[in-house]
């Protein structure tokens, strides 16, 4: 009989069920917070089999032993944290806050902006990445940036600007990641996990006039790849292909992922926030 890990601490938002948000939302659930994220209706995910968003989509999904289910009511979250599972709410304006009371949010969307977090959502909000500024917008900001500095608390200021440059990959910064030439609905030609060279169609763009090709910029694995069918704007991300080849990254949680989920945790921990709320429960 299969030991379920339930959920049984302080209530942690987090806002977006992405690549970064779910490493965070990872670290946080394997912790015992009883974890809650929220989605779009349609997010686009382009590494989607390590994002529990895909839950939106597949109405269950797990990511490295942790499991997730889309819920439609906020009230549903309580069983599913006795199941072991994290909640997936399609909420991007967190109408279900005030029936949540979260005391710790996170805002993990990494839209370079803010999109709507406040400090008063909870006792301890974060923001990860641009466009937040501790202190103003959330109580601390951890910083995105590959490097030196990814994963640093920041307790007044902000999180480096956006360069507009992928961070670099087995060599690769630019070139690694695609993007969309128009808008249209992707289809894709390839899938995760498949090895592809310099020029080699991952995917089509059909805006029902015409068709565009995008094609590989560098020899690697395909390590994410936006579903097939997937409505798109112009200039947006839908594939990345990692030059290291190696497969088995394709469905595991990348170090950038858990270093900010780390950041999180020990966010949480400095903070003493905890220490306070159990000494008045």
């Amino acid at each position: 009989m299969k030991k379920v890990r339930m959920m049984e601490g302080p209530i942690v938002l987090i806002r977006g069920a992405g690549e970064q948000a779910s490493g965070v939302g990872w670290v946080l659930a394997k912790a015992g917070f009883r974890v809650v994220m929220t989605e779009l209706a349609e997010p686009l995910m382009i590494r989607w089999p390590v994002c529990f968003g895909n839950a939106v989509y597949e109405g269950r999904w797990q990511v490295e032993g942790i499991p997730a289910i889309h819920l439609d009511d906020p009230l549903a979250c309580q069983a599913a944290w006795q199941s072991g599972e994290i909640p997936i709410l399609i909420d991007p304006n967190l109408k279900s806050l005030s029936a949540l009371s979260p005391l710790i949010v996170v805002d993990a969307i990494l839209a370079k902006r803010n999109t709507g977090t406040t400090r008063n959502m909870a006792k301890l909000t974060f923001g990860l990445g641009p466009g937040f500024t501790a202190g103003i917008d959330v109580d601390v900001v951890i910083e995105t940036n590959r490097g030196h500095d990814l994963g640093r608390l920041i307790y007044e200021g902000s999180a480096q600007p956006n360069t507009g440059i992928p961070g670099e990959i087995g060599g690769k910064t630019s070139r690694r990641v695609l993007y969309s030439p128009k808008a249209g609905i992707f289809k894709a030609k390839r899938a995760i996990g498949d090895y592809v060279h310099t020029d080699d169609c991952v995917g089509e763009i059909d805006d029902g006039v015409s068709s565009a090709a995008v094609f590989a910029l560098c020899d690697g694995i395909l390590r994410g790849l936006l579903r097939t069918n997937t409505a798109i704007s112009q200039k947006v991300k839908i594939g990345d292909v990692d030059p290291r080849g190696r497969q088995d990254y394709c469905r595991t949680i990348s170090e950038k992922a858990r270093a900010l989920g780390g950041a999180v945790l020990l966010g949480i921990a400095e903070s003493g926030i905890l220490y306070v709320s159990y000494a008045i429960e």
